[in-house]
C-alpha cells in the first residue's frame, strides 16, 4: 500500500492549511456569533461577506473542488491524496465549505456528474460546482427504520410524464440553508414482488416544487444547527417530470452505493481533523493552565492521556487511509469491509479524544467559549449518520465470518 502525496499534492495540502490556519480559523467565532441576530435561517450580511468572501479568495487562489477525484473537472487526486484535504478541511466548521469540498453537495454533485442527464448538469451541477447553491440529499423517514434502506416508503408512482410523490423525509441536512435549491431523494418505485433491492429509486426535486412543507428543523442535543439544519419535510402530491428520475426506476441502491462509499471516507477523516484539533487545544491548555500549583499537564494521568490519544489518532489515521487507497484500486465491493471499519473508529476515536480535551479544559469546556462542545455534538451525530454503528459492525462481521464458512449470514 501507498499512502504516499506527490509533492505538487502536496503543495496544494500546504496551501489550503495555511488557508484554514491563517484566515477561516480566526473568522469562525465571528461567524458562529452572527447565527443568534435576527432570522436565524437566514444569513447576515456580515455572515455572508466573511463566508462568500472566503470562497472567493479559496476560488481565485485555486484551492477549489479538491473532491473530484474521478473527473477531468478536478485536480485528479487520488482517494488517499484527497482524504488528507479532508483532515485539513475537518479542523474548522466552515473548513469544507470554504473550498466547495462540504457534505451534503460533495456527494449530490457525484451523483449529478456519474448519473445526471445533461439537463441537470446544466440547471444543478454547474452552480454546485461555483459554490452558487446548496443542495440536500433526502433518504431517511421518520416512519420506518431507515438503517435498514430497503424500509424506506415514500411513494413514487409514475402519472403520465410525470411522477407524484408522497411521504416524510427527515434529517435533510443542509435543507434549512436559504441556498439549498435542489434535492435528491431516495423514493419506492416498485412494489413488494421485486426483489427488495430493486424496489426504490432517486429523483431530483427542485427545493420550491409545490406540495413540499418543511415542518421543522430536527434539533442536535438541544441545538438546530441553523441556518444549515436537518430538516423534517413532508411531501404532498408533489408532482416532478418523469425525466428528474436517475438512472430508471430501481436503481437507487446502485446509486446509493456509489454516492456514499467515498463520502463516508471523507466524513471520517474530517472526523481525524477534528481530533487533531482538540487534541491540540488538550496540549495548550494542559501547559498554559496551572491548578494545585503544578501544570495540568503534570496532574493525574493527563501524560498517559495525551499519549493515548496520540497513538489512537495515528491508528485511526492508517485505517482511513486503508480504506482510502482501498477505493483507489477500483474495487469498491473489496472496499466496503474497510470504509464499515472506519465509519465506526473514526468517530469514536475523535469523540474520546474530544471528551478528553473537555476534561482538561472543565467547565469551560462544555461552554460556547471554545469549539470542543460542538465537536462532540457533531462527531456524535456521525455515529448515526450514513448508518449507525452497528450496522457497519454487522458488515465487518459477515465480511470476516465469510472466510470460515460459505453459509448464508
Amino acid at each position: 500500500m501507498d499512502f504516499s502525496i506527490r509533492p505538487e499534492i502536496r503543495a496544494l495540502l500546504d496551501r489550503v492549511a495555511a488557508m484554514i490556519r491563517d484566515e477561516i480559523a480566526p473568522l469562525e467565532a465571528e461567524y458562529h456569533a452572527e447565527i443568534a441576530k435576527g432570522d436565524r435561517w437566514a444569513y447576515t450580511d456580515r455572515q455572508a461577506e466573511i463566508l462568500e468572501g472566503l470562497k472567493a479568495r479559496a476560488k481565485d487562489a485555486g484551492l477549489w473542488n479538491f473532491w473530484l477525484t474521478d473527473s477531468d473537472r478536478g485536480f485528479g487526486l487520488t482517494t488517499v491524496e484527497y482524504a488528507c484535504f479532508a483532515e485539513e478541511m475537518g479542523k474548522t466548521p466552515m473548513g469544507a465549505e470554504v473550498f466547495n469540498c462540504n457534505a451534503p453537495d460533495t456527494g449530490n454533485m457525484e451523483v449529478f456528474e456519474r448519473y445526471g442527464t445533461p439537463g441537470m448538469k446544466d440547471r444543478w451541477l454547474a452552480p454546485l460546482l461555483e459554490g452558487e447553491i446548496r443542495s440536500a440529499y433526502l433518504m431517511t423517514e421518520p416512519q420506518v427504520a431507515s438503517s435498514d434502506a430497503t424500509n424506506l416508503e415514500m411513494s413514487c408512482l409514475r402519472d403520465g410524464d410525470t411522477y407524484l410523490l408522497n411521504g416524510e423525509k427527515w434529517w435533510a441536512s443542509g435543507a434549512g440553508d436559504p441556498r439549498c435549491k435542489v434535492y435528491i431523494v431516495m423514493v419506492k418505485t416498485g412494489g413488494d414482488d421485486l426483489p427488495k433491492h430493486k424496489r426504490h429509486s432517486m429523483i431530483v426535486v427542485p427545493a420550491d416544487t409545490p406540495g413540499i412543507e418543511k415542518l421543522r428543523p430536527m434539533q442536535v442535543y438541544g441545538h438546530d444547527d441553523a441556518p444549515h439544519g436537518h430538516m423534517h419535510i413532508r411531501f404532498t402530491d408533489v408532482r416532478v417530470p418523469a425525466e428528474n428520475l436517475l438512472l430508471g426506476e430501481g436503481r437507487g441502491f446502485e446509486i446509493a452505493q456509489g454516492r456514499l462509499g467515498p463520502g463516508r471516507i471523507h466524513h471520517c477523516m474530517r472526523a481525524i481533523g477534528q481530533a487533531e484539533a482538540a487534541l491540540e487545544l488538550m496540549c495548550r491548555r494542559g501547559i498554559a493552565r496551572e491548578a494545585f500549583g503544578k501544570p495540568l499537564v503534570q496532574l493525574g494521568a493527563n501524560y498517559d492521556i495525551i499519549a493515548e490519544c496520540r497513538m489512537e489518532i495515528e491508528q485511526a489515521r492508517l485505517l482511513c487511509l486503508k480504506a482510502a487507497w482501498m477505493m483507489d484500486q477500483g474495487d469498491a465491493r473489496a472496499a466496503a469491509p474497510w470504509i464499515s471499519q472506519i465509519k465506526v473508529v473514526a468517530p469514536r476515536v475523535a469523540l474520546k479524544v474530544v471528551d478528553e480535551a473537555v476534561q482538561m479544559f472543565g467547565g469551560q469546556g462544555v461552554s460556547q467559549d471554545v469549539p470542543l462542545s460542538a465537536m462532540w455534538t457533531h462527531l456524535r451525530t456521525l455515529r448515526l449518520a450514513d448508518g449507525p454503528d452497528a450496522v457497519h459492525r454487522r458488515q465487518v462481521a459477515r465480511a470476516e465470518l465469510r472466510k470460515y464458512t460459505q453459509q448464508k449470514m
